[in-house]
């Protein structure tokens, strides 16, 4: 189906004028609905008008200047375009001071204000989606990290909402960044064990040395240094939820008691003798087909087989593209509050970038983009940084320079390190001011 042709309300009491004004815009690609005064064209045109609005300065009644301010009015963000003859120069500058959007002098031709109507057009389509998407953003409520319109999210939603009271454990399959803890996080709260605790491990971060005390606690005694009793974590997420991240990195000796603890549902702690039971689901995460993982002989079978009982696949960000610009509006948002900045509208080069890019991670790198641009340090054709400081250039190409490296040496930090000749603090602490992080130039 194709898209309606853009909108513009042509205002003037002249017939013979408006009937040639339409139909100059109309060979141009515009649908143009006419007005003969600017009562008529009150009573047609409200705050979402999705056009602009061009209006004849002179006219009996409600004059094109007073027309203007009711619809600035109605709504401050509408374009409105005067026409002006010689002597209604100066009170349509004046106009324009006030906010609107262009003037044009007679006699003009044709392609002046088709050109103008058609850079208003593109400022009001903006602004339009930007509302969309703020009302979307409303609308979702209490559920901002699985935002999303597309059917995949939707259909995700669902399946999550069907799940989260079943006493079931789920593998959620997913790429980097792609949201897997925001899943466990809304099969946790959406469920019944949401009074409980949701007690996240990555299993690629657990030291071995301390890996079994981690996990299933010990005893005073139990070796050199355990001075008292300790809770592991397992048994910290009694009555809720454990989220097992990573799980294709986990060691294959504890691969082994894992599959023991989901099986019986019991825990050892180091040091005692005694077995506790444990009242809790497991959600594991991983962004590998544990099948393969399985006949690479990275990962247990009989683990892999006891872990997919559920799966739940998150779509990767560039095959949710329409969702891309709600989830930049949300995070954007998100990050002006943290900043104390200004949010900066979606304005056309930042569009091109957020629908061209490719997101190789995902929602996480959308999200660190969009810290960037709040804080200034995106660079586009509609030129972010122009008119500011020194300061904030040198911190963007500071910034490119950071990304640059860390997309030579695909996400290796040491690489990156040694190449820019930068101390490891300094590093990571410039890492951390422009949202940058390893894992998002990595490889999949």
């Amino acid at each position: 189906m194709s898209a309606s042709p853009p909108l513009v309300a042509f205002v003037d009491d002249e017939a013979d004028l408006r009937a040639a004004n339409a139909q100059s815009l109309g060979l141009a690609g515009f649908a143009v609905q006419g007005y003969d005064g600017a009562a008529a064209a009150l009573a047609a045109i409200g705050a979402d008008f999705p056009g602009v609005v061009v209006t004849d300065v002179r006219m009996p009644g409600i004059d094109g200047i007073e027309l203007f301010r009711r619809l600035k009015a109605l709504d401050p963000d509408l374009p409105v375009i005067l026409i002006t003859g010689h002597g209604d120069i100066e009170m349509a500058v004046g106009a324009m001071r006030e906010g609107a959007y262009d003037f044009i002098s007679k006699p003009y031709a044709a392609e002046r204000l088709i050109d103008s109507v058609r850079r208003a057009l593109d400022k009001r389509r903006l602004v339009l989606e930007n509302r969309r998407l703020r009302q979307a953003l409303e609308q979702a409520g209490g559920d901002p990290p699985l935002l999303g319109q597309t059917p995949a999210m939707e259909r995700l939603r669902a399946r999550i909402r069907s799940l989260a009271d079943l006493d079931v454990d789920v593998l959620v399959l997913g790429e980097t960044g792609s949201g897997k803890e925001m899943v466990a996080q809304a099969l946790h709260q959406w469920g019944k064990r949401k009074s409980g605790r949701l007690v996240a491990l990555n299993c690629g971060a657990l030291p071995e040395t301390v890996i079994d005390s981690e996990l299933f606690g010990h005893e005073a005694g139990a070796f050199t240094g355990a001075a008292k009793r300790r809770i592991g974590q397992i048994e910290y997420a009694d009555g809720g939820t454990l989220f097992l991240d990573e799980i294709e990195s986990m060691s294959p000796a504890l691969q082994i008691k894992l599959l023991r603890v989901l099986e019986d549902r019991m825990v050892t702690p180091l040091g005692s003798n005694e077995k506790r039971r444990i009242d809790m689901r497991v959600i594991a995460a991983t962004k590998l087909d544990l099948g393969r993982a399985v006949k690479e002989g990275g990962f247990r079978a009989d683990l892999a087989y006891r872990l997919d009982v559920v799966t739940l696949t998150i779509p990767p960000l560039r095959e949710r593209r329409d969702d891309i610009p709600l989830l930049f509006e949300h995070f954007v948002t998100r990050a002006a509050a943290r900043f104390g900045r200004e949010r900066p509208a979606l304005s056309p080069g930042l569009r091109h970038h957020l629908e061209g890019h490719d997101w190789p991670g995902n929602v996480r790198e959308l999200a660190h983009f969009a810290d960037r641009v709040v804080l200034g340090l995106v660079e586009h054709e509609d030129g972010p940084l122009a008119g500011r400081g020194l300061a904030d250039q040198v911190a963007a190409f500071e910034a490119r320079l950071l990304r640059d490296a860390l997309t030579r040496h695909r996400g290796n930090a040491a690489a990156a390190i040694e190449d820019l000749g930068l101390p490891r603090k300094t590093f990571y602490d410039k890492l951390q001011r422009y949202g940058l992080v390893p894992a998002d130039f990595r490889e999949k």
